[in-house]
């Protein structure tokens, strides 16, 4: 059965005579142009003709291109009411509330907990009366310290923590050292965070600290210039595996870290640009490469600084710990976020730093011609202990390089782990850290200072 709208009918679904519109092209409506029209688009009595094929058919058949759907204001319907709109149709008007009730009410406005007709009438009385105006803006910015906006940066140490994740679950052909892991991570940080900084904050300006003849020392240069740091003294590490020198033929004063970096820094022509980051980052990773591939046993392998000689796998903490440091003052440079290291790599530094301090400590007596007690002979001992991620508690002999003796302890020092690197990095002095001391003051000082010193650009 045919009923209103289907085929053959004279009135389609969008207006009498439709014949189905553009749903049905087989029973088109006939207009001016179409087929069998006196009128087609090339003159009065055309036809349709021309080159289209939906014109010059035989009365009766459909054409085989459908017109346009007609609109539904051509259609011969009337059109609905705004009321049988529903959405489309006004608002209706707010309620009439008292001022007292209105003002009640704008706690739950500004937390957007109000119904529509509350708001409604809410915002309609704020364009009348100024005082609840003014109310109603404390209330929001109350609102909006309340719901701070998500800063959209990713954790720095997110890649760190998927890494130690995926190699748990499935361990890696060829694993990096446990040694070498610090340096892989903090480089990869790094490395993050110099690809989310713009060409114009490669030359903002960093002060380099560290600690000199127990006096802070400055150097200033840019976030370019700490990157062509890194780069030369981990240059040190690659020349006793092997590796090229990122010095290549420049002269240097001496085989030294400041004195290679500012070998480098006065050979540039031009100040460092962003274009450091390439050559830094292909050598962080062959050092991470060849470590990996020669195994553990590389981790005696001696590595020269000039003035001392560190194993391999102790001067791949000290880069993880310097490149860890500089990263903090290119963030502070460019005004970004950042995370110490992860708590297991944090206590790595910290041990080394330990260990180097009984060394540092019987130079500084030499120098200074106060009385040393032959190694292995009982001396003095201060407690280290650090607190927070990374802690621990070390012995730490006072009158010789030995080692510590818990029945000769004479001081006692708790300093918190990242405070106490800060401190080993030159960024904080020795009179300014935050450290619970109880003993022989003379003895927490030797060790306070001994700690800065070991600093160096």
């Amino acid at each position: 059965m045919t009923g209103p709208g289907g085929p053959g009918s004279a009135d389609g679904p969008d207006g009498p005579g439709n014949g189905g519109g553009y749903d049905d092209p087989g029973h088109e409506k006939e207009q001016p142009g179409g087929p069998g029209s006196a009128d087609g688009p090339d003159g009065p009595g055309s036809g349709g003709g021309g080159d289209d094929p939906g014109r010059g058919r035989e009365p009766g058949h459909p054409p085989r291109i459908p017109l346009p759907r007609s609109s539904v204001e051509d259609g011969g319907r009337p059109l609905p009411s705004l009321e049988e709109l529903g959405d489309l149709a006004p608002r209706p008007a707010p309620p009439a509330l008292e001022h007292h009730v209105l003002k009640a009410l704008l706690g739950a406005w500004a937390l957007a907990a109000c119904s529509p007709e509350e708001t409604a009438a809410v915002e309609d009385h704020l364009g009348t009366c100024g005082t609840c105006a003014d109310e109603a803006l404390r209330l929001r910015e109350a609102v909006g310290l309340l719901h701070p906006p998500e800063s959209l940066d990713l954790d720095p140490g997110l890649r760190t923590r998927v890494l130690t994740v995926s190699f748990d679950r499935r361990p890696p052909r060829i694993p990096v050292p446990e040694w070498a892991g610090p340096y892989d991570a903090e480089t990869a940080r790094l490395d993050a965070l110099l690809q989310d900084i713009g060409d114009a904050e490669w030359h903002a300006p960093v002060r380099l600290r560290w600690f000199e003849a127990d006096k802070e020392t400055t150097r200033r240069t840019t976030v370019a210039g700490v990157i062509a740091h890194l780069l030369t003294v981990d240059g040190l590490v690659a020349l006793a595996l092997g590796l090229d020198d990122p010095l290549g033929d420049i002269p240097s004063a001496a085989p030294t870290p400041a004195e290679r970096t500012e070998a480098y820094w006065a050979a540039s022509h031009f100040p460092p640009t962003r274009s450091v980051r390439g050559p830094w980052r292909e050598q962080s990773h062959d050092l991470v490469r060849t470590v990996s591939f020669t195994g553990g046993s590389s981790g005696s392998l001696p590595v020269s600084y000039g003035a001392c000689e560190l194993p391999l796998r102790d001067a791949m903490l000290d880069r993880a710990f310097e490149c860890w440091v500089h990263a903090e003052d290119i963030a502070e440079a460019v005004d970004y976020p950042y995370e110490p290291p992860a708590p297991r790599h944090l206590h790595g530094m910290i041990d080394l730093a330990a260990r180097m301090l009984p060394g540092v400590l019987a130079a500084r007596r030499r120098d200074d011609r106060r009385h040393l007690v032959p190694v292995g002979e009982p001396g003095r001992s201060l407690r280290l202990e650090i607190e927070g991620l990374g802690g621990g508690e070390w012995l730490i002999p006072l009158d010789s390089p030995g080692l510590g003796s818990a029945e000769r302890e004479v001081a006692h020092v708790a300093l918190d782990g990242v405070e106490f690197c800060r401190l080993a990095a030159g960024h904080v002095s020795p009179q300014e850290a935050a450290a619970g001391q109880v003993g022989d003051r003379e003895a927490i000082r030797d060790v306070l200072f001994a700690a800065a010193s070991l600093s160096r650009m």
